[in-house]
């Protein structure tokens, strides 16, 4: 077997696929790619057992057909230090050894029977839609950072994707914090639901940003799908019944301020310096127009607090945050301005772009934490 393709090419799309293998596998065959050539097609295969991503390329001078299992990391760090050349690989079918041919010099490999590589999950979809590539890169980017890892409760770790007739639903929570992103533009033929595992998602998030097309997305009972280019990735779904997030959201937020995203989220980081480092503990003291913001760590003795300007008319009022979780929440919206919602301080509070995305509406709730004064 063997073929001519050009190293930054293949480089790319082994980059792409060597994303999911594993540091540790239950297989030492997941360790590698596979290498499948059939006619002038390479699909490259790599998978950690729970989550498979294939992808193809075309090449060049083909002669042979057949599988080998190649070691990922090595074949990595070789192809990283090639300048743009094409490449000779020659796979000897006997013995599954491969060698790449450049113009410089020759490189000897140790690969594996690729019959030996486990297939792609059987597809077991009944349900699919589409969804164009950048509107699911941008939906993971503003839900992913509120997924869980909690192994007592593993339906939240992960993205929940609830379809309906009327829009799309993608929600994550780890019990302190709920983002909810819906999109009116994606819709499905009824009402479906299914939970996206944190590693996939971030999967996506990677090989999705140089990808202008649609997606198209199958599930069933077990496995997810998502097609797009010359990419396919298959994963086993979180099993088990997602809160219901609507429930917990409060709905009588009489309190709410406007303020520029951008001077709350430089305020809190100066002062959450000086935050105990057990509580992480800020406090959001409102009132007219100002919401003075303040930390403060005894043990140690020292106090910061700021006070920055917002447009704000209701009763005053303080509230406590946990800092990490208020500036992560405020760095992953993208408005001038965002609104807080409040009703009292020993309830949620809702933070929400002041604008939304043409067809787009965001929510993300967060639990508040007890002050002492």
């Amino acid at each position: 077997m063997k073929f001519n393709v050009s190293s930054s090419k293949l480089f790319a799309q082994l980059q792409a696929v060597s994303r999911v293998i594993a540091a540790k596998n239950s297989l030492q065959i997941l360790e590698a790619v596979l290498f499948d050539l059939e006619g002038d097609v390479l699909t490259l295969t790599a998978s950690d057992s729970e989550t498979t991503i294939r992808t193809s390329l075309t090449v060049e001078d083909a002669q042979g057909a057949g599988k080998v299992a190649v070691g990922g990391k090595l074949l990595l760090e070789t192809l990283k230090e090639f300048s743009e050349q094409p490449l000779t690989f020659q796979i000897d079918e006997q013995n599954f050894g491969l060698n790449i041919t450049s113009a410089n010099g020759t490189y000897s490999f140790v690969g594996a029977n690729g019959l030996e590589y486990p297939e792609m999950p059987v597809e077991d979809g009944e349900n699919t839609f589409s969804m164009p590539a950048n509107v699911l890169l941008d939906a993971i980017n503003k839900t992913i950072f509120c997924t869980a890892d909690d192994e007592l409760r593993p339906v939240m770790n992960g993205i929940y994707f609830d379809l309906s007739e009327e829009k799309i639903a993608m929600v994550a929570t780890d019990a302190h914090r709920l983002v909810r992103y819906v999109n009116e533009d994606v819709k499905g033929s009824q009402a479906v639901s299914f939970i996206l595992p944190k590693k996939p998602a971030q999967l996506l998030k990677q090989v999705l940003q140089k990808e202008a097309e649609e997606v198209k997305v199958t599930f069933g009972q077990k496995n997810a799908k998502f097609e797009f280019g010359t990419t396919v990735i298959v994963c086993r779904q979180i099993e088990g019944r997602f809160p219901n997030y609507n429930a917990v959201i409060p709905q009588n937020n009489t309190n709410k301020v406007l303020v520029d995203r951008q001077t709350i989220v430089n305020a809190c980081k100066r002062v959450a310096v000086f935050a105990n480092t057990g509580t992480s503990l800020l406090k959001l003291a409102l009132s007219e127009n100002q919401i003075k913001i303040s930390a403060q760590d005894i043990d140690f003795s020292t106090s910061a607090e700021e006070t920055i300007a917002c447009d704000y008319s209701g009763m005053p009022m303080a509230i406590g945050f946990k800092a990490p979780f208020l500036i992560e929440i405020l760095s992953n919206i993208a408005s001038q301005e965002v609104v807080l919602q409040l009703a009292d301080p020993a309830r949620a509070g809702l933070i929400l772009p002041a604008e939304n995305e043409e067809g787009q509406d965001l929510l993300i709730l967060l639990m508040p934490m007890l002050l002492n004064d």
